[in-house]
């Protein structure tokens, strides 16, 4: 039955061809208008600030890891020059090896197009895997949080956050969310080779890929056990951690050591497992002196962060993702690594992002857009200060 607006009947979507088309393209085209939108922001932001401090903008989203990255494209592992250090101001030729290689080799692909630059390259990879994550997070959204409204807030939320800058960076992170997100969306789906191959991928591009990987592995092998999906958990368990494996193992033969690459992490960049003491030890540091803004806000957000695991737990969202929210905050937090960057290695992890979607979601659309939008305000200002006026790595 039709709805009366106006004294005019209004007639279902489905028997309004021109409506239905108008619908389809406004959620065919929303989550990257969406996604680019919120970027751009953030990038004007970082531009005038890098103007306030005299800085290319370039430079500034170039910086640090990026040229890491960027080098590894131009020349591979074995010519990177060492005017890079590591954070100690040390190189050996092992230290270049700390980065995975999935980012960087795609980065060169790309540059070897006719007429593109490896810098032009290594952006132009970051815009397109963000759209792919923006589309898979709205799709993830829509499967939890049970509305396409919820899926949008949590396109938002992930692209708005506090070091989401690092996005629009030479760096790893939007390459690694992408295929995140589509991995823990088949995996809800037990589409388990597209699972395996997502979280195969994954484990050559960050090794934030061991959470991706745990999540992936213990839900196949719930599958294996209850004996579901016949063999396709079992191939998943076997390619799974295909990627990761082989980067640690190929690190290894390179150092000779089993553990080459985290003796990498810890002898350059002081990264080790501790179980989070040095994180507790920097908070109480940090919220007692507030030395700076940057590192109180990081402070706040690693709290924020435990909240959101806590009302994950409260909303019962799918294991898989708990398991892969909690292998994220235990690599992050769990180790001893620089401080500065905890907030960027918590980019990737978007299952946490649920539980404040479904919220949202739920409010007023004037009270969700408000929100929405000082979240847009303080993550904008937020990742240019890190890059342009904070004057260490984040």
């Amino acid at each position: 039955m039709g709805s009366v607006t106006s004294g005019r009947v209004r007639r279902p979507l489905w028997r309004d061809p021109a409506r239905w088309e108008r619908s389809r393209l406004i959620r065919l085209l929303a989550p990257a208008v969406l996604y680019l939108a919120i970027r751009e922001v953030g990038l004007l932001v970082v531009q005038w600030m890098a103007g306030r401090n005299r800085i290319s903008v370039t430079g500034a989203l170039t910086a640090w890891d990026g040229q890491w990255y960027l080098s590894i494209s131009a020349s591979g592992y074995d010519k990177v020059p060492f005017s890079l250090v590591d954070a100690f101001g040390r190189r050996s030729e092992e230290t270049p090896l700390a980065f995975f290689p999935g980012y960087p080799m795609l980065v060169r692909a790309v540059g070897e197009l006719p007429g593109v630059g490896l810098v032009a390259a290594a952006f132009a990879v970051n815009v397109v895997a963000g759209l792919v994550c923006a589309y898979g997070l709205v799709r993830l959204g829509e499967r939890i949080g049970g509305s396409w409204r919820c899926g949008l807030v949590l396109l938002v939320l992930f692209a708005a956050s506090p070091m989401s800058v690092v996005l629009s960076m030479t760096y790893s992170e939007a390459l690694f969310s992408a295929l995140a997100v589509w991995t823990l969306l088949w995996l809800v789906d037990r589409e388990w080779l597209l699972a395996a191959l997502g979280c195969a991928t994954a484990g050559l591009v960050r090794p934030t890929s061991a959470a991706l990987v745990a999540a992936v592995m213990l839900a196949a092998l719930v599958a294996v056990i209850r004996r579901r999906d016949g063999w396709r958990p079992w191939v998943t368990l076997a390619l799974a951690p295909a990627g990761l494996l082989g980067y640690l193992t190929w690190v290894g033969a390179r150092t000779g050591r089993w553990d080459g690459w985290l003796a990498l992490q810890a002898r350059g960049w002081d990264s080790q497992f501790d179980g989070g003491l040095a994180t507790l030890r920097f908070s109480l540091d940090v919220l007692s002196s507030a030395r700076s803004v940057l590192e109180v806000a990081t402070v706040w957000i690693l709290l924020l962060t435990l909240v959101l695991f806590a009302l994950g737990f409260h909303q019962r969202l799918p294991w898989p993702l708990m398991v892969y929210s909690a292998g994220v905050m235990f690599l992050s937090i769990g180790s001893n690594g620089l401080m500065n960057s905890k907030a960027r290695l918590l980019v990737p992890a978007v299952a946490l992002l649920i539980p404040a979607a479904v919220l949202l979601a739920r409010r007023r659309p004037g009270t969700m857009v408000i929100a929405l939008g000082l979240l847009l305000l303080f993550g904008s200002w937020f990742g240019a200060y890190s890059i342009t006026a904070w004057p260490y790595a984040i």
